[in-house]
């Protein structure tokens, strides 16, 4: 496993569509281990393969409660709801915004076996959804905000 490098904002590869996975082999298993490793060191809860270079459709999320998994192919079949909130992003350092989401989804995706799942998500985990698989359509944050806050990094405060 490794610590990956994470793309920012000015990286024109943020900004493409990224390709389904047709294979789940050991190099995408390992592009996952990865990415967890490097979503973890991070301090993150999410993070997308583009992030990290490579445009295949495939995300992990840590909900930090009781949601840990990768999502291949992800795929919202169902929204509703709707909640402005904070949102960041590993790839956009130093910078928060506020953006509107749907409080509910329902997310049809692959896991690393290649089995078909389903995850219905609420509230942040349904924002964590939302908001890594905006990235595998070339979607940041930013698009969406509101508005946009600076964080001072000493003080860790928004102004």
């Amino acid at each position: 496993m490794a610590v990956r490098v994470i793309r920012t904002d000015d990286d024109p590869i943020l900004r493409k569509k990224s390709r389904d996975v047709k294979e789940i082999n050991d190099r995408m298993k390992e592009l996952i281990r990865d990415m967890f490793e490097t979503m973890d060191e991070a301090d993150g809860v999410g993070l997308a393969a583009p992030q990290v270079g490579i445009l295949r459709r495939i995300i992990v999320i840590d909900d930090r409660e009781s949601t840990r998994l990768a999502l291949i192919n992800p795929e919202i079949i169902e929204k509703d709801g709707n909640e402005k909130g904070f949102e960041g992003c590993l790839s956009i350092p130093g910078r928060q915004g506020t953006v509107e989401r749907c409080t509910h989804v329902i997310v049809n995706y692959l896991d690393e076996d290649s089995n078909e799942k389903e995850i219905e998500a609420n509230d942040f985990l349904a924002r964590i959804l939302q908001h890594e698989i905006d990235h595998l359509n070339g979607i940041l944050y930013t698009d969406r905000a509101v508005e946009m806050y600076e964080i001072t990094q000493e003080e860790g405060d928004i102004e």
